[in-house]
């Protein structure tokens, strides 16, 4: 039985990057509220606001990661785990042929 919460919830979207810059753009040029825009194109305010902050950042306007810096940090975190899980592999053949050897 689902609650009521559940039954609201919409299934999430995703959008293309060319799509958000268009909605970026729509909500910078056409002198509407990011509410206005949001509304008129059935999505959330917050995604919406989240869009334009983030161009704001990827355009230099304002402080932030930029999308290349998360896409690098998301790859070496990624890396960073795959090479801690290789070392710990090594230490614990390392301490098997130690004890094999004695």
């Amino acid at each position: 039985m689902e609650t009521m919460e559940q039954q609201r919830r919409r299934p999430r979207r995703s959008f293309s990057d060319e799509y958000k810059a268009e909605v970026v753009e729509l909500c910078r040029t056409s002198g509407k509220s990011i509410s206005e825009v949001s509304h008129d194109l059935g999505l959330t305010v917050s995604a919406v606001r989240r869009w334009v902050a983030q161009a704001d950042v990827d355009g230099g306007r304002r402080l932030g990661m930029t999308t290349d810096e998360h896409e690098e940090l998301v790859q070496l975190r990624k890396e960073n785990r795959v090479l801690r899980e290789e070392r710990d592999i090594l230490k614990r053949a390392t301490a098997f042929f130690a004890k094999e050897t004695r």
